[in-house]
């Protein structure tokens, strides 16, 4: 199974600090780490993990950030070939503030992600495709054009997008607020819309009608970061092997759920195998 991806590349800068600040408080004590980003290299390596082969379409700075960025994605196989150079854009950035009950705070910096045009993308996108919102708005529009297969547009950040990309989409993903941002037009089109609660689980809807839910299975909660990628490229996984409607949604609640068990982003997406044993278990 071949999924593209087409979307951000991030370094995250992650602070986990006793508290998360308010408008003009100044927390100390935090402790930093960094780790390889972005939602559409997340979920690249996501359905890379999950046993898909991942081909991510996207855009770096010509500057030691790149490699950083890139290196976890290398190491387990990802297909980077589609992955630009840009000689004057920084490599995106993502500030994150996490406090030790796995609440976070997030603030990006684009930077060579918003040089991603429709020009960079194949002509014909001939199998599955996942997009986020973390590119301009006309590329992911242009990605979903281009698309012959399945697609799975995670709405994440919320945004205006046009009535076309809600229709064609054959899996929407969303977090709660962004179903709020979004309304009854997630539901005009024939696809299937997901709305995910955090650890209260998510909940899977065809045509307004609610088709099945799931709560994650209970683990310790170090980190949200990267829970929500996990669960995309895990309920995306899942439907394309043909698995239906509740069993899908609760092996996406499962990986998302391992993501929460493990500090960063990328480093905390959850293998094939880790995602089953929790089923069982």
């Amino acid at each position: 199974m071949k999924i593209t991806v087409v979307g951000s590349i991030n370094l995250d800068f992650v602070a986990t600090a006793p508290d998360l600040p308010e408008p003009g408080e100044t927390v100390t004590g935090a402790v930093l780490a960094r780790h390889p980003g972005g939602k559409g290299a997340n979920q690249a390596l996501a359905v890379e993990k999950l046993g898909a082969e991942a081909y991510l379409v996207g855009r770096v700075g010509d500057d030691p950030m790149a490699g950083e960025a890139l290196a976890l994605m290398e190491g387990f196989g990802v297909d980077l070939s589609a992955v630009e150079v840009d000689p004057a854009a920084p490599t995106g950035v993502a500030l994150i503030a996490v406090d030790p009950a796995g609440e976070n705070q997030i603030v990006v910096a684009a930077g060579a992600n918003h040089l991603v045009t429709p020009e960079h993308l194949p002509q014909r996108i001939e199998t599955a495709l996942i997009v986020q919102l973390e590119l301009p708005i006309e590329t992911v529009e242009a990605a979903v054009g281009r698309a012959t297969d399945f697609v799975c547009a995670n709405l994440a950040p919320a945004a205006p997008v046009s009535e076309a990309l809600l229709r064609r989409a054959d899996l929407i993903v969303v977090n709660e607020g962004e179903a709020a941002f979004y309304g009854d037009a997630l539901h005009r089109g024939g696809g299937r819309v997901v709305v995910t609660q955090g650890a209260r689980g998510a909940e899977m809807y065809h045509r307004g009608v609610k088709t099945a839910w799931a709560t994650p299975p209970a683990v310790t909660a170090v980190d949200a970061v990267g829970t929500g990628d996990a669960f995309v490229g895990a309920i995306t996984v899942a439907l394309l092997e043909g698995m239906e409607a509740q069993a899908a949604l609760d092996f996406a609640c499962a990986a998302g759920a391992l993501a929460a068990t493990r500090p960063g982003a990328q480093p905390s997406l959850p293998t094939r195998e880790e995602v089953e044993a929790l089923l069982k278990g």
